[in-house]
């Protein structure tokens, strides 16, 4: 749910809609540069096998949670490489190709890549020990030292505030026991506000469009309805993270799912979830998918967003709703997500899950080995502790595989020409669920 994609590279339309790829930068002319290039070869412990430079650290993020949310250990080598990519500020960077050399101010720590991070580290419990306890707080507090005074956060430290970096962090806040609601910024204002403000109005002169959320406000503060940034800022108003749980009675009720728009230019982050769901229905009424949105290039199906908005649509107590898109992936995101690789298999995992359906047989694909077939191979989950560590790694058993097993991850390579106002990715594991105050 959150890539930018350049104009120039869309002859992979195949890999369209990969989201949850961090929201890279809103400017036309972005201030954020690739990562260091990665050596010939990867790490064994990494997800994938495509150029790691601008979303190594978030798919690797979203393969160990899709893993643990399936009951799947994974490898330590694979926990350990994301542990090793955080730097001593307690920021990520989309990738570091030598995590022995310090970080130093040419070091682009950003939002979605400590967000994603913490929600995957804090998912696996990797808090339980002294190191671990330690990496969550310093990433913590890096986030919060990098809020900014509309109460939001920008893909960058210093960036406007956009919805899906805003989302991406508080669903990581909360899933490290952070209270957002009282998370007040140096003007007094929380993570709510931020996201409240980026969202479309009711009522007259707003159309079809009221209630969805905006990336960002354009140069002239006006906001447009992006169906991308309205996935994450439903999770992100509910508190929610990339995984929910299906069938959570505790929710509030206020995300049960009316319809329509609901509490005008001042409404509550529960109505403002709502507001955003009844949208996202509205988007996927007709052939149950969302489509790309990149100018002057032909409109193709979105996987990687109509994932994303099943898992908003059952977080907002509308499983129902769901359906369609649930259905309409289950029969055609086999191909994008073998090109597109471990993210992409997540994606999908978390769709399934939250709907309660069973990942190892989404339209007759076993979505759990598929994911398992990027990386090393998992750890049995035995009881006396000891890994299992002479498997062959997933990647090996992916290269002797056919292209199905493949991840060609064009969507997030592509992500650096940049075309403003898509959103790109986000949301991970839930906790705590409560009722947010106006």
């Amino acid at each position: 749910m959150f890539v930018r994609r350049s104009a120039a590279v869309l002859a992979a339309t195949a890999v369209i809609g990969t989201a949850f790829t961090p929201a890279a930068l809103a400017d036309a002319s972005p201030s954020a540069s690739p990562s260091p290039s990665p050596s010939p070869k990867l790490p064994s412990g990494l997800y994938g096998s495509t150029d790691p430079a601008y979303d190594g650290v978030w798919r690797q993020s979203l393969a160990l949670l899709a893993q643990h949310t399936v009951g799947v250990r994974p490898a330590a080598k694979a926990v350990d490489w994301l542990t090793g990519q955080q730097c001593a500020n307690g920021g990520f960077a989309a990738y570091r190709a030598d995590p022995a050399t310090k970080c130093d101010a040419r070091t682009q720590t950003d939002t979605n890549s400590t967000g994603a991070a913490l929600q995957a580290l804090t998912a696996l419990d990797t808090d339980d020990t002294e190191a671990g306890a330690a990496a969550v707080t310093a990433a913590v507090k890096w986030l919060k030292s990098v809020q900014n005074k509309d109460g939001g956060w920008g893909y960058l430290p210093g960036g406007a505030s956009d919805t899906n970096s805003t989302s991406v962090v508080i669903g990581a806040l909360e899933a490290a026991d952070t209270d957002t609601e009282d998370l007040r910024s140096k003007d007094d204002r929380t993570p709510y506000d931020a996201l409240l403000g980026l969202a479309l109005p009711c009522g007259k002169g707003s159309g079809n469009d009221g209630g969805a959320f905006a990336f960002q406000p354009d140069k002239k503060g006006g906001l447009a309805a992006n169906a991308d940034a309205t996935a994450a800022g439903v999770l992100g108003t509910l508190g929610e993270g990339l995984v929910t749980d299906p069938e959570d009675d505790e929710r509030s009720p206020a995300s049960s799912g009316a319809a329509g728009c609901e509490g005008g230019d001042s409404p509550t982050p529960e109505q403002a979830a709502a507001n955003g769901a009844a949208y996202l229905v509205g988007a996927v009424a007709g052939s149950g998918h969302l489509e790309s949105a990149l100018a002057g290039a032909e409109k193709q199906p979105d996987y990687g967003n109509t994932a994303d908005t099943v898992v908003a649509l059952a977080a907002a107590g509308r499983p129902a709703d769901a359906d369609k898109p649930l259905a309409w992936l289950e029969k055609n995101s086999g191909s994008w997500a073998a090109e597109s690789g471990p993210a992409a298999y997540a994606q999908l995992i978390f769709a399934a899950h939250a709907t309660g359906t069973d990942p190892r047989d989404f339209g007759g694909a076993d979505l759990v080995k598929q994911l398992g077939a990027t990386g090393p191979a998992a750890e049995p989950a035995a009881e006396d502790g000891e890994s299992g560590k002479d498997g062959k790694d997933g990647k090996d058993a992916q290269n002797e595989a056919s292209d199905e097993d493949g991840g060609v991850s064009v969507w997030w390579i592509v992500g650096v020409g940049l075309v403003g106002g898509i959103g790109v990715g986000f949301l991970l594991s839930s906790r705590t669920k409560k009722q947010r105050q106006p």
